[in-house]
């Protein structure tokens, strides 16, 4: 890393070499480890804007011409930056990244690379359908391959097969996935296009939030953590807008992560960004900003890792307290409705529930608090006619009222959704864990849906404890007058639109 660092230094940045070092530790790779005892609000290192790499500040986008750029697509989603970044890595030692893109890791452990047998083993989990391996090589066929064939004083034939190929694209959207920023723009600035360039403006101090699925989540300016994972980005403006705004960053993408560990965050100026302990750190400790404390399922789909520490909802055993399992709401009608779940009432139902801004993935986690959106969605379904016509005239869902029957319909649903796995037997996964004798892939897999399985099996047991708790007060002639309502084992907040 010595390239690196000089090159760093050469590019304007700062390094206190006195107090961080570049280590490799046993696990988690190559990393920041602090060389002295670091106070909290130490400024560990600093580098200036234009040593990030986005398509702002690549050249590629102004040679190919932003009008060129927008007709094939490239200012949209990811598929211009990793354009710029291939280009960029193909100019060989006369491109200003050259070193820092030698520094990047080339071999990845996430499941975009696994082989079909190997995702077999991630049957059932909320991994599988986020992949996005066949929309990303759409993007290649359909924007990346055809923009490039247009420009061969950019990007000449004898270089295609070396630097531009299907896998060297995985390849780069995966350094992307797993260590870009979202560095925001300051005020004043505007996007970059056929018109205008970038503009400066406002000195405000702030913090660099991250991109969808980047390595880093870090706080805004006003200080409250930023959740990119609820926020909807619905327009084409927005979208736009965001990858304008992801950046790879040299130095800050080599620290590492790990749950509620975070010790240093990342903090930006209208120039400068700067790396700044939001603790003291002890000598010999390693220097973690976070991924936002993620559920194994995205942490491997993202990073190629989980996490394994002990757990309040396992008794102390080891797994990671964010997971979660997603239930989606084609299972939900198909357990309370059956055979009639595509018939008009239902149909009108549904619609008027997405509509209404009703979500279609329901979020179980370690909590024994079900989502109300979950528990209301059901008793939609149950509505009569009448209860129906008065529901949508009010335009409120029912109240997440839980009873027997809600209860019956619930513990049905779980039961189906363990189903989706290759065994719904929790026992299975951790004989085979105990074995020790697969591949890391294989390991990661059994890890990520042992997880979910065990959040499942909590809510089942749930479940039994408030049938038991209901059928007494019915037993006890209290029957239709005691439910379990929010607060109880009901609750908001986690449930979400499907984004895959």
């Amino acid at each position: 890393m010595n390239d690196f660092v000089a090159w760093f230094q050469h590019n304007g940045g700062v390094l206190d070499t006195s107090m961080m070092g570049i280590t490799d530790f046993p696990g988690s790779g190559r990393g920041a480890v602090a060389l002295q005892d670091i106070p909290e609000n130490h400024t560990i290192f600093t580098l200036p804007r234009s040593l990030t790499l986005s398509t702002q500040t690549s050249t590629l986008p102004s040679a190919f011409g932003f009008e060129a750029w927008r007709r094939h697509k490239l200012n949209k989603g990811w598929v211009g930056l990793i354009l710029c970044m291939m280009w960029e890595e193909a100019q060989g030692n006369q491109g200003k990244w050259n070193t820092y893109l030698a520094s990047l890791p080339t071999q990845f452990d996430t499941p975009i690379f696994w082989s079909d047998e190997e995702l077999q083993e991630l049957q059932g989990t909320a991994v599988v359908d986020k992949i996005g391996r066949d929309e990303a090589e759409r993007d290649y066929h359909e924007k990346l391959a055809p923009a490039i064939k247009t420009r061969p004083d950019l990007f000449p034939f004898d270089q295609i097969d070396p630097w531009y190929t299907l896998h060297r694209y995985h390849i780069t959207g995966s350094r992307i996935l797993s260590r870009s920023f979202n560095v925001e723009r300051w005020e004043g600035e505007v996007e970059q296009d056929a018109e205008h360039g970038p503009e400066e403006d406002s000195n405000e101090d702030t913090r660099a939030n991250t991109s969808i699925g980047s390595a880093m989540d870090i706080d805004d300016s006003v200080g409250e953590a930023v959740d990119e994972e609820n926020s909807e980005r619905d327009s084409d403006d927005e979208e736009i807008e965001d990858a304008l705004d992801i950046a790879m960053v040299p130095m800050a993408d080599i620290l590492n992560a790990r749950y509620d560990s975070v010790n240093a965050k990342l903090f930006y100026e209208k120039h400068h960004l700067h790396m700044v302990t939001t603790k003291s750190i002890k000598a010999g400790e390693q220097i973690f900003n976070t991924y936002g404390d993620l559920p194994n399922s995205d942490l491997l789909r993202r990073y190629g890792h989980v996490d394994l520490l002990p757990c309040p909802h396992l008794k102390g055993a080891l797994g990671n307290p964010q997971d979660v399992v997603e239930i989606r709401a084609d299972l939900v009608i198909n357990a309370v409705c059956g055979d009639i779940s595509n018939d008009e009432t239902h149909r009108e139902r549904i619609d008027w529930w997405l509509d209404e801004g009703g979500d279609d993935v329901f979020i179980i986690d370690t909590d024994p608090i079900f989502p109300e959106a979950l528990t209301s969605f059901i008793r939609l379904l149950l509505l009569t006619q009448e209860e129906w016509e008065k529901t949508r005239e009010k335009r409120r869902p029912p109240k997440a009222k839980l009873d027997l029957q809600v209860s019956l319909l619930l513990r049905r649903i779980f039961e189906h959704r363990l189903t989706s796995y290759q065994s719904p037997d929790l026992e299975v996964d951790v004989k085979l864990l105990a074995s020790e004798s697969f591949t890391l892939n294989k390991k990661h897999a059994i890890i990520v849906r042992l997880g979910e399985k065990q959040i499942l099996a909590g809510a089942l047991e749930t479940l039994r404890l408030v049938d038991a708790a209901l059928s007494d007060a019915e037993n006890n002639g209290s029957k239709g007058k005691r439910r379990v309502a929010s607060g109880g084992t009901t609750g908001g907040g986690k449930s979400k639109r499907a984004r895959h």
